[in-house]
This record gives C-alpha cells, structure tokens and sequence, in this order.
C-alpha cells in the first residue's frame, strides 16, 4: 500500500508538472496573439544547408521564445539562402520565410530558448524585424563547417539590401 501511494504520489506531481507547462505555454500564446502572419514562403524546392531550427525568441532575450505561429517548434530543418530571404523548411512543422528585407543581422552563439550548446559558435541567429517586433531565429547547422558559409551567405544578403 504504501509503493503505491508513492507511486501515486509521484504520478500527480508529474501532472502537476506538464499541465504547469502546458498553461504556460497557452498564456504565452494568448500574450503574443497579436503578433501578424508570416509571409508566405515562395515556391521554391531550393534545398540548404541541413540542420535543425531550434527557436525564434524576442531579439535580446533568449529565454523569451515566440509561441505563435509555430516559431517556438524545434524541428529538423534545412535552411536555404536566396535573393528573396530565408527559408527554413522544416519537418513536422510549417516553413519559415524570412523576406531578405525584413533580416537586420546574423551571428554566432552558443545559445537560445531551446539549446545550448558546448562552442561558442554552434548557433547562427538571425536577427530579423517583423510585425514591428525584432526577433532572433536560431539555427544549428548539421555540419560545423556549414557555419561559417552560411552566416557569411546570409551577412551578403544583409549587404545588398
């Protein structure tokens, strides 16, 4: 009797836990619901550099992580650089489409809501305005050689604008 009112025990403080999460996550939802759609992506089969797109977050703070529209999902992505912008195609989740016009800086970090990792330069975040809002989207390149390219691909398209 008494594993089991321990077993129980911990069974209710775990669903403690995730509905905590999960009403976080809606009051977060309902705080930025006046945040605009995205710009449609352009059909373009163009694929990039593989890796994963971690979050988008509130430029500057990198716990505050955007949860409408889907910008707050990590999933496996690809990111491909064009002359229109970004494009993070995405598995399991919508495209992201960054117009070129809308992108105001790109660096490298260790981190944002979502992932850290171990080198300082494991992350491109690119900075971008939307909405009247700036935002910071982090990508982690598969490969660790793909970061340098791709960021200086990306700061080229900054340039020409």
């Amino acid at each position: 009797m008494r594993a089991f009112l321990g077993i129980l025990g911990t069974l209710l403080v775990l669903a403690a836990g995730y509905f905590g999460m999960y009403r976080g996550w809606r009051n977060r939802q309902a705080r930025q619901a006046d945040l605009a759609p995205l710009p449609t992506a352009p059909e373009e089969t163009t694929r990039g550099v593989e890796g994963v797109y971690v979050a988008t977050t509130s430029a500057g703070d990198w716990m505050d992580r955007i949860a409408v529209h889907e910008l707050g999902v990590r999933a496996t992505a690809d990111l491909a650089v064009s002359e229109a912008g970004l494009i993070f195609h995405r598995q399991g989740a919508a495209d992201v489409f960054i117009p070129a016009d809308h992108l105001t800086g790109v660096r490298t970090d260790r981190g944002i809501a979502g992932k850290v990792t171990a080198e300082k330069s494991g992350l491109v975040v690119v900075t971008w305005t939307h909405d009247g809002r700036e935002l910071d989207t982090g990508f982690r390149p598969r490969r660790k050689a793909d970061t340098a390219a791709l960021t200086a691909s990306i700061s080229t398209l900054i340039g020409a604008q």
